[in-house]
């Protein structure tokens, strides 16, 4: 690794340490859980996309009638769940605005959808991208801004077709390696929110004819997910240079099944979201109580309370390098769940946990305390 990325990586811990921290799952009207998506159908207008063999069927064509089949399902499930679109036609929204629309509804979800494009045409895959940096899997040495940076420069190249683009992205040059590294300080603020999404994508959408890229999920420096500052993730469906799976984004048939795939991965990823906000309420200490009484009040029937750290579908080793160093305790899913809650700095009292609580947010900005009876995973107010 070169001197400039050792610098870049003290310099994002540094940043997320500073960030001002925003909780996540809490809408403007302060009710947890998922109330709103944004869905952003990527590019359109006077940027095509990626283009397909028929010239009324590019990429931004694709996405868009996806997005709408997507939305349409949402609002169907979940009428108290508001659908907002970056756009609804064919029309070229800029970066910086799709972002500002998730930003100012409130969006507890932002979903942007592509298709990929290349010179090659059988490359073939679906990816899931969300936003980060290089990989500290001692058995992964990819440097994800190295070995990304072509295929995040291709959907960011999209900023200077803008009107008055240096206003609005100041420094930002789509060319210049040095405007990833200072627009990527906030990649670790929603990464666990993200990667979830993104895992529900990868286990829903992708089945026949759909096939997996090698890597799957992705980390990556779009300016997008940059400016979006929520769980956020991009996906490239397939590539419509590749003759076949062109073919099948390009048909209705295909548009209606990949939309009901991200459906089922939007629905899961919403139940297992809101589940993990339940909210218990403690009892507060008084100020005047024995504080001897305070720090020798264990929870009772074998409880313990906690930080959580993330929740995924998956089982992760302790030691994954995920949770950036600190000792995780895996909570199994409860009777008919699927999801493992992994919490840290664990005490027979709250006062333990929550004592932690602050420097375990430098690392995961999203923390926060949760009593744990068995399997059942209680998140404290």
């Amino acid at each position: 690794m070169t001197a400039k990325y050792r610098i870049f990586n003290c310099f994002v811990l540094i940043a997320a340490m500073l960030m001002p921290l925003q909780l996540s799952g809490s809408s403007a009207s302060g009710n947890l859980g998922l109330k709103t998506v944004v869905i952003d159908p990527g590019h359109g207008g006077k940027d095509p996309g990626a283009l397909g063999s028929r010239k009324n069927m590019h990429e931004k064509h694709i996405v868009l009638a996806v997005s709408k089949l997507l939305g349409d399902k949402i609002r169907k499930a979940y009428p108290d769940v508001k659908v907002v679109y970056t756009r609804s036609n064919d029309t070229f929204i800029g970066l910086h605005d799709r972002a500002m629309t998730a930003r100012k509804n409130n969006a507890d979800l932002f979903i942007s959808i592509h298709c990929n494009g290349s010179k090659n045409k059988d490359a073939k895959g679906t990816s899931v991208h969300i936003l980060g940096q290089r990989s500290n899997n001692s058995r992964n040495k990819t440097d994800y801004f190295e070995r990304n940076m072509s295929v995040a420069q291709r959907e960011n190249s999209v900023i200077v077709l803008e009107d008055d683009y240096k206003t609005k992205y100041h420094d930002f040059d789509p060319d210049s390696p040095e405007s990833y590294i200072s627009h990527q300080l906030q990649w670790m603020a929603y990464y666990e929110s993200s990667l979830l999404f993104a895992s529900e994508v990868v286990e829903n959408l992708i089945s026949k004819p759909l096939t997996p890229r090698k890597i799957v999920i992705d980390q990556d420096i779009f300016q997008v997910l940059v400016e979006a500052n929520m769980p956020a993730v991009l996906l490239e469906l397939a590539f419509v240079t590749n003759p076949a799976e062109y073919r099948y984004l390009a048909s209705a048939e295909g548009q209606e099944a990949v939309a009901e795939r991200l459906f089922k991965a939007f629905k899961s990823y919403k139940t297992k979201y809101d589940g993990s906000l339940n909210v218990v309420t403690e009892k507060p200490v008084s100020k005047t109580e024995d504080k001897t009484v305070r720090k020798s009040a264990p929870a009772n029937d074998g409880a313990f309370y906690a930080v959580q750290v993330m929740g995924l579908k998956r089982k992760m080793k302790a030691d994954d390098p995920a949770f950036k160093g600190l000792k995780i305790t895996a909570v199994s899913p409860s009777d008919g769940g699927t999801v493992y809650k992994y919490v840290t700095s664990v005490s027979k009292t709250i006062e333990g946990a929550r004592s932690s609580l602050d420097s375990v947010k430098k690392k995961f900005p999203d923390a926060f305390l949760v009593k744990v009876t068995g399997n059942k995973v209680e998140r404290i107010k």
